[in-house]
């Protein structure tokens, strides 16, 4: 922080980068562990607001989750090993990081609402502002960036 007292810049001592709140969790795949994943990204929401004094309205708040829901689902349906969810916010972003061990890489289907079913990466394209995957050794990482502000 700097204080200006008559025209004179006065430094504080509190100008210093301030790492991101960062939170990790890993799952097995057993019933129940996408409700889990859920509760773990609200309490994280409420660490945003607390520790960053972030100002998320509810619609934000229930889009997060229902990324990370997304994000969960796919990698329970489609890897057969446990995975690892990574929360990586401040007061203007949450990213999401899915780690899994398939090596299968999401496809994005066009739109088609008559479909049945595989429409998880289409909604996180419509919640995401940036969506990115990764091969990683033991298999892949999805990561989709969240504004908290709209």
């Amino acid at each position: 922080m700097t204080e200006h007292l008559g025209g004179a810049v006065i430094p504080t001592g509190f100008d210093v980068p301030v790492e991101p709140l960062r939170r990790a969790t890993h799952f097995t795949g057993e019933p129940g562990c996408i409700a889990e994943a859920r509760a773990f990204a609200a309490q994280f929401l409420e660490q945003l607001r607390t520790e960053w004094c972030a100002r998320i309205d509810r619609a934000a708040d229930g889009e997060l989750l229902l990324l990370v829901s997304e994000l969960v689902t796919n990698a329970d349906r489609h890897s057969d090993g446990p995975y690892i969810l990574e929360l990586e916010g401040t007061d203007t972003a949450v990213t999401v990081s899915v780690c899994d061990s398939s090596t299968a890489l999401p496809q994005l289907f066009p739109k088609n609402p008559r479909r049945v079913g595989r429409h998880g990466l289409e909604i996180v394209h419509a919640l995401a502002t940036d969506i990115a995957v990764e091969r990683v050794p033991v298999g892949k990482r999805v990561i989709a960036r969240f504004a908290l502000t709209r």
